[in-house]
Parts: structure tokens; C-alpha cells; sequence
């Protein structure tokens, strides 16, 4: 049954049917030469069913350059137990040194060892004080990954039912604890695997499940707890826990904002999120368990509005990137950023969106290496998304990534009992999250043929299965590219090969591919580009205008075509070609009058979010009229601000806020109430940037001494909000500004200061903001008397 969203109103109808570096740089020690490991480097690897712990050196998040292993931990009774100690160094694989990246070929090494023809036998040469020596590690045979793992693999299957095994018996444990996260996603590895011995072990882990409250950053635990009572309801067809399932839900789907978002928490009592906002990676998993509890009864118009609306701010990067942090640009660094693109797959796959699933799980299918080693809670959720979101794709496309990459970095996770733990990014410091148990989601994974889930497969897959060439070529769109060296291969590519690639499905090659052809400055396929951008495909246009966007050698000769491409159909091509245009500075300026009529239009049926606008606002405002406003048409600039300043975003609305420092109070007089009315009532999405164009609205007002800046500079300071530490310096010398004539805020101002001497809440920072406040206040009590009709009202 597929879920129709019509016009608002929700039916269910009988239809037929998808980082940054890794800290400062520290020396890459030779441990055989008596160096020591650097200071603070303290992230360790499990190095699979050895019993073994291991060092490895990283730089910007990537561990290529580690050529040794040092042994932290060896467990009693492990494989390695006897043969390695700690302090012991692994210099390589079969007495041969290793000469790549030492965490993937001792991945590697691991897989074959566990093969029919490795035996078991893992040789490694090891270095003992001074001594080189080669050892052998016995682990169980466990067979090899099929061509299409892990469908129709033994060795998945023997790594499931033997993950179960261990994970029932903790689970079954009295003591047993964990984050509802991962004791959700432990659960429902044991209820994919689809036996019915586990079923009274789960009935217990649903009765914790259903009494789970709004405590913490619960926002990360609903999604994940939903899902699992939903599935377990329907597997097992135990409705004792539906009623706490229906509670759940509608407390998730009333804590959305009115946008559709979630953050760390829900909304407050004034319907806003707290802290900064809009955050997708626990938003997205609550979309899928609101969907699942929806299928398992839960039918309430709130669930499948909150469904809807959530979806509505994904669909809109289909195309453009990555499903970044929160409310922000597409994500096209890499594939993947955190799992979002997998969860959205997964999600517009039980959703029968073919464009949108089959978008992200191409996504997905092309991110690994460093596109999955790191991410929000290390890469825990990176990781759990991947299998799931692939497998739509079919069993070629899953063959292809575990036998690239994800067979070596799952068997590096699985310990020698047969668990998983979460093995974080490749960063040298200690990882925050070790510890966590991520043998839930490693056998869902495995579980995936099984299909007793909808995050192993239940629901059909709305997309074709891939071919082994097609899923081929799709995982190398993700290759090329590292932390470290970002240009080489690029770099070395031929003009006709890198235009291919601006016309490429994917926005991260085409990024690539731009930025390597605007390198090469003189020596650009000029011609070809600017046929491109008359006659290609909407991919090629976009890919042509991101590396416009990147250079200045086109100057006039680009403008013509640029502007013809504003009025194209598609929203990304008029975003990229209006980026285009300013990136040339002055030459670009002819096609001004254009972009003001297009931010003047706003939201539309087909841009609902008014996310064009978005682009374009901060692209005119924020850099064509960044210096200067002379000689612009004033009424079609106020309009197009009026516009702008409805905008539901905030990081929209904040260009226009760097545009009131260059008019005069002549000059915005028509839209001094549209000023008002932003900085009385803050966006409704991108809170991390909101504030920009309040505070500009502000110190306009006290620059023209427009009285209702006093109380409002009180409303924007909020000292109960996140990022109170930078708004409220702002909003003082606002008030001290209007001197004596800002009296009537000062017992609020004098309550303040008292809750800052009393809980010190700014910290370290807390004395220098105190005497800011206590200096307002003796400004404003001992200031000059500004006469009452200096002042002027918008209400005159």
C-alpha cells in the first residue's frame, strides 16, 4: 500500500507502485626505531577475531600513511593470546611489510584467513624488541564472501547466527545496559534473524522499549525504538505493546517543527526546536520508525503528516548532494555524510519514491573508504545505514561494496567472540564512542537476505536490481579522492574525460571534475564548456556552471549564456547558474534585475521550501550587493527583500540582513515594518544562522533611533537559548546605544546580571560578560537623557 500526499491531506490509497581534517598534525612514528607514540594519540582498532587491539597512525581522518601496528590489548584467550603481547609491533602480512594503508590489508588479511583456502591461518610478522619474527594466529574458518554478499553467502550466515548467539546472551544478561540506539538496533538484529527462540528475550526488550521517555538527547533514541516496537509487533504479532507504541509516536510527530525537523530534542512550548536547530541524522530514523509504527497500526493523520513533511525537506537534495547536518547546503565533499543519504533511501523506498530511493541508494553504494569512516557518534550511524540502503539496489550492488570494502572493514569490527564494536574514525585522538556496541548493526547487515524487516528488506524494493557492471561503476564514482590528496587524480584526467564527468549523475564527481578543470585556468576546454551550457543535459549545465563558479577566465563571453540559463526548467541549473554569474564579479552584474524578480518570487508548488530563493538571496545579498547598493532599481530591491525576509530559512534571511548596513533610513522606509516583523519573529528552520538578520535589524534600529529596538533587543537576547554567548554582547551595545532612553528594560537587565553572578552559566567566559552587562546598565542609568523626541516609532 502506498501512502499518497495530496494537497496537505494524507490517504492511504490501493496503488500500485528510494570532514574535515582530523585535528593537528602529529609525527607518524617508526615504533621499530624506539619512538613512542605521540601524546594524545589514543584511538585503538579492534583488529578482528585475532583478540587483538592495535594503533595505527591517521592523518586527516585516513590511516594510509601507517605502515606498523602496535598491540594495546590482547584478550586472555584469543587466537593471539600467547603469540602476541602488548607492546608488540605487526609490520605486516605473510612476512611481507606492509607497503599500503596497514588497517585494510590487515582487513584484507583477515578475510582470507577466515576462507576456505586460508584455513584459518593468519601470518603476521611481528616485531619484539629488536627481533623480527613471523607468527601464525589460528581463527575459525568461517568460508568466503559470495559474489553477491551477502546474499547467498555461507560466511554471512555463519557470521549472523553466531553474532546472535552472542548478542542473546547478553541481552539476556540481568545487567545488561546500553544507549536505547544500540539496544534498539541489538534487538532488531535478533528479530531479523527470524528465529522464534529469541521472542522471549525481545518481549522483554520491548517492554523497555515502550517505557521510554523524553529524557537526554532523546531525539537520537525515539527513531530507533519506534522502529523497533513497530517490528516487533508486526514479526511476532504481540499487540500488548501497541498502545506505547501509538504514545511514542504522536509524542515524536507533535515534537516536529512546523518545518518538518527535529533536533538533539523536540520542540518547546513556544513550537521552536532548541539548541541549533534541525539536525537529520536522528530526524531521519524517527521518519522511518513513524512510517513502520504507521504499518503496525499506529494510523493517526499526525504520524503520517510528520511523515510527509519530513520528506518534503529531503526530496529537495535528490540531485544536489549529500543530506548534510541540518538545514544546510547539499553535502558533495564526498557521498555520504553520516548515513543520511542511507536512511533517506531506505525511507523513500518504504515511501514507493522510486527518483528519490534510487538517487540515494546510488549515493550510498558510491561512499566508502573515508566517505563512511567518519561522522556525528564517530561513524556509528554511517555505518549502520549502508547494507540497508544498498541492498535496494540489489545483490550485485551489495557484492561489489563488501567485496571493495566492506567485508575487510566488517570482519576488522568483529571480534573473536563474534561481536562488533564501534570502531570510529581515523583519528588520532581517542574516539568518544568506543565502547559502543555495534554488533546490532553489523548483522543487520548480514541479516538483509532474511528480509524480515523494513530495514533489512521486508518491504519490496521499488528500484531495479543493478548489474554487476552498472553497481561497478557506481562504487568507483566514490573513488579517486582522499583527505589527503584531494587533486592528483583529477588532476590527471584528459579535458574530454573530465567534461564527461561534469555530466555525471553524481554532484560529487561533478564537483571534482569542476574544480579540476577550473585548476587548470588558461588551458580550460573553453568552447566545449560554453556548448555544454547551450545544448548539454541538466547534469552537464550544472556541472559547467560549478566549475564557472570556480574560475574567472570567462569574464563576458560566459554572461549570455549564463542568463538564458536562470530560465531553465530546473531549479538546481538557475541556482548554479546564478553562482555562476556573481562568481564573475562586475560582468556578472548585468544579470542583477534578473535574480531580484527571481528571489522576488518566492515559494512555489514545485519549490515549496522557497529554497531557490534561499540560494539566491545569500548569493546577491551576501556577495553581488555585499560592498555597494548604487545604482540598484530601489523598489525592485525592497520587494525582492520584503520576499526574502518570508523565507522560512534563516540562513535565507540572513543575507538580507548585511544588506541594512548600506541603506539609509530614506532608503528602507517602505520596508522598515518587514524589518520589524523578522527580528520580532524569528525562521522557523536554519536556527543555527537565525539570529544574522535580527541583530542586523537591531543595530539598524538604534542606528536611526527607532524606540522599538529596546524591547526587542530584550526578546532577541534570550539568555535561555543556544548561542546566547554571541547574541548577547550584540544585543547590549544596542541598548547602550539608546543611552538613557532604554531605562524601562533595566530591572530586566539588573535580573540578568544576578542569574549570571549566580550561576555562572557563560563559564570561562562568564566574568567578561558579566561587567558587558553590568556596563550597559551603568550606561543606560548614567547616560545622557536623550530627548523622547530624538526617538523615532514605526507606529508614526
Amino acid at each position: 500500500m502506498k501512502i499518497s500526499f495530496c494537497s496537505g491531506l494524507l490517504v492511504a490509497c490501493a496503488l500500485p507502485l528510494v570532514g574535515a581534517g582530523g585535528g593537528k598534525k602529529m609525527p607518524n612514528p617508526d615504533f621499530t626505531q624506539g619512538d613512542p607514540r605521540p601524546s594524545g594519540a589514543s584511538h585503538d582498532w579492534n583488529l578482528g577475531a585475532t583478540g587483538m587491539r592495535g594503533w595505527m597512525y591517521s592523518e586527516k581522518l585516513e590511516t594510509l600513511k601507517a605502515r606498523q601496528i602496535l598491540v594495546t590489548e590482547v584478550a586472555a584467550g584469543s587466537p593471539a593470546d600467547g603469540q602476541v603481547e602488548v607492546g608488540d609491533v605487526i609490520l605486516g602480512i605473510g612476512g611481507q611489510k606492509f607497503r599500503s594503508d596497514a588497517r585494510s590489508a590487515f582487513g584484507r588479511a583477515l578475510t582470507q584467513a577466515e576462507s576456505l583456502k586460508g584455513a584459518g591461518k593468519l601470518e603476521v610478522l611481528r616485531w619484539r624488541q629488536g627481533k623480527e619474527e613471523k607468527v601464525v594466529l589460528n581463527l575459525p574458518v568461517l568460508g568466503d564472501y559470495s559474489e553477491r554478499a551477502p546474499y547467498e553467502c555461507e560466511k554471512s550466515r555463519a557470521i549472523l547466527k553466531q553474532g546472535c548467539e552472542v548478542l542473546a546472551r547478553r541481552v539476556a544478561d540481568p545487567g545488561y545496559r546500553a544507549n536505547p540506539m544500540v539496544r534498539s538496533l541489538n534487538a532488531m538484529a535478533l528479530l531479523a534473524s527470524g528465529d522464534e527462540k529469541y521472542h522471549e528475550i525481545l518481549k522483554k526488550e520491548a517492554q523497555w522499549a515502550s517505557g521510554l521517555k523524553q529524557t537526554g538527547l532523546f531525539s537520537w533514541w525515539y527513531g530507533p525504538t519506534i522502529l523497533f516496537l513497530a517490528e516487533y509487533s508486526m514479526v511476532t504479532g504481540d499487540q500488548t505493546f501497541i498502545k506505547d507504541l501509538r504514545r511514542l509516536s504522536l509524542e515524536a510527530a507533535r515534537g516536529q517543527s512546523e518545518v518538518g525537523s527535529w533536533g538533539h530534542k523536540f520542540i518547546g512550548e513556544n513550537g521552536r526546536l532548541g539548541g541549533y536547530g534541525m539536525m537529520n541524522a536522528p530526524g531521519i530514523p524517527l521518519t522511518i520508525g513513524l512510517y513502520a509504527a504507521y504499518r503496525a497500526g499506529v494510523n493517526e493523520k499526525e504520524v503520517l503528516t510528520a511523515i510527509e513533511k519530513k520528506a518534503k525537506l529531503l526530496r529537495f537534495y535528490v540531485g544536489k548532494g549529500a543530506v548534510p547536518y541540518g538545514d544546510h547546503k547539499p553535502w558533495i565533499q564526498v557521498h555520504e555524510d553520516n548515513g543520511k543519504c542511507g536512511m533517506s533511501a531506505v525511507l523513500f523506498n518504504l515511501l514507493e519514491e522510486q527518483d528519490s530511493a534510487g538517487y540515494f541508494a546510488r549515493m550510498s553504494l558510491a561512499a566508502h573508504g573515508v566517505a563512511r569512516d567518519f561522522g556525528h557518534c564517530g561513524n556509528f550511524t554511517n555505518m549502520t545505514w549502508a547494507i540497508p540502503s544498498i541492498q535496494l539496489l540489489g545483490p550485485e550492488a551489495t557484492g561489489v561494496w563488501m567485496k571493495e570494502y566492506g567485508a575487510w572493514c566488517f570482519d576488522l569490527a568483529r571480534q573473536w567472540d563474534g561481536g562488533f564494536l564501534h570502531q570510529g574514525p581515523p583519528d588520532m585522538k581517542k574516539d568518544r564512542y568506543r565502547g559502543w556496541d555495534a554488533t546490532g548493526l553489523f548483522l543487520l547487515a548480514y541479516a538483509a537476505p532474511l528480509r524480515k524487516l523494513f530495514v533489512t528488506g521486508k518491504q519490496k524494493s521499488v528500484l531495479s536490481g543493478l548489474s554487476r557492471n552498472n553497481a561497478q561503476s557506481i562504487f568507483d564514482d566514490g573513488k579517486g579522492w582522499s583527505n589527503g590528496n584531494r587533486y592528483e587524480y583529477y588532476d590527471g584526467l584528459p579535458d574530454g574525460e573530465l567534461l564527461k564527468r561534469l555530466g555525471s549523475w553524481s554532484p560529487v564527481v561533478r564537483e571534482r571534475a569542476a574544480i579540476a578543470i577550473s585548476r587548470r585556468k588558461d588551458q580550460m576546454p573553453k568552447d566545449q564548456m560554453l556548448d555544454l551550457l547551450r545544448t548539454g543535459d541538466d547534469h552537464s549545465r550544472i556541472g559547467v556552471c560549478q566549475a564557472l563558479a570556480l574560475s574567472s577566465n570567462f569574464g563576458e563571453s560566459a554572461v549570455p549564456l549564463l542568463r538564458e540559463n536562470l530560465k531553465h526548467s530546473h531549479l538546481w541549473v538557475r541556482v548554479k547558474a546564478a553562482e555562476a554569474l556573481v562568481s564573475l564579479g562586475k560582468p556578472g552584474y548585468q544579470a542583477l534585475p534578473d535574480l531580484l524578480k527571481m528571489i522576488k518570487k518566492g515559494a512555489s508548488s514545485r519549490d515549496p521550501r522557497g529554497m531557490e530563493q534561499r540560494f539566491l538571496s545569500n548569493l546577491v545579498y551576501g556577495k553581488m550587493l555585499k560592498k555597494s547598493i548604487d545604482g540598484v532599481d530601489l523598489e525592485m530591491l525592497n520587494q525582492s527583500i520584503v520576499a526574502a525576509l518570508m523565507n522560512e530559512d534563516g540562513w535565507s534571511r540572513a543575507g538580507v540582513g548585511k544588506l541594512y548596513r548600506l541603506m539609509s533610513l530614506e532608503q528602507a522606509k517602505p520596508i522598515l515594518p518587514k524589518i520589524y516583523d523578522a527580528i520580532k519573529k524569528p525562521a522557523p528552520s536554519g536556527i543555527m544562522f537565525g539570529d544574522g538578520v535580527r541583530l542586523e535589524g537591531l543595530d539598524f534600529f538604534a542606528k536611526h533611533r527607532i524606540e522599538e529596538g529596546i524591547e526587542l533587543s530584550m526578546e532577541v537576547l534570550e539568555m535561555d537559548r543556544w548561542g546566547a554567548g554571541k547574541r548577547l554582547p550584540r544585543c547590549l551595545k544596542v541598548l547602550s546605544r539608546y543611552g538613557a532612553s532604554a531605562k524601562p528594560v533595566l530591572p530586566e537587565l539588573k535580573k540578568m546580571a544576578d542569574e549570571i553572578r549566580k550561576t555562572k552559566r557563560f563559564g570561562k567566559k562568564n566574568s567578561a560578560i558579566l561587567k558587558s552587562v553590568e556596563a550597559c546598565i551603568d550606561g543606560i542609568e548614567n547616560g545622557k537623557k536623550v530627548p523622547t523626541q530624538s526617538l523615532r516609532s514605526l507606529g508614526k
